[in-house]
């Protein structure tokens, strides 16, 4: 506990993957009282064209009483 899941676009380098699950382990202990051994980050890459269904619909629009934050974007309304 606990475990932290992060979807992005692929193209970052293991340093920054590295870089941010240490930041984000750094302010989950400080936050949330834990032992740092206790906390576990994985990165998940989703190519742009797959974002919508793969991560929008399921994760965000499936899920939006779980959310604390929302995201500024909706891929689903008309950008015309």
């Amino acid at each position: 506990m606990p475990h932290i899941i992060v979807k992005w676009y692929p193209g970052r380098t293991k340093a920054q993957k590295e870089a941010l699950a240490e930041a984000i382990t750094r302010e989950v202990v400080t936050v949330a009282g834990c032992a740092e051994s206790s906390v576990s980050v994985a990165i998940e890459e989703v190519a742009p064209e797959d974002w919508a269904e793969a991560v929008y619909r399921p994760d965000i629009l499936g899920k939006e009483n779980n959310l604390v934050r929302k995201p500024g974007y909706n891929p689903f309304v008309d950008k015309s």
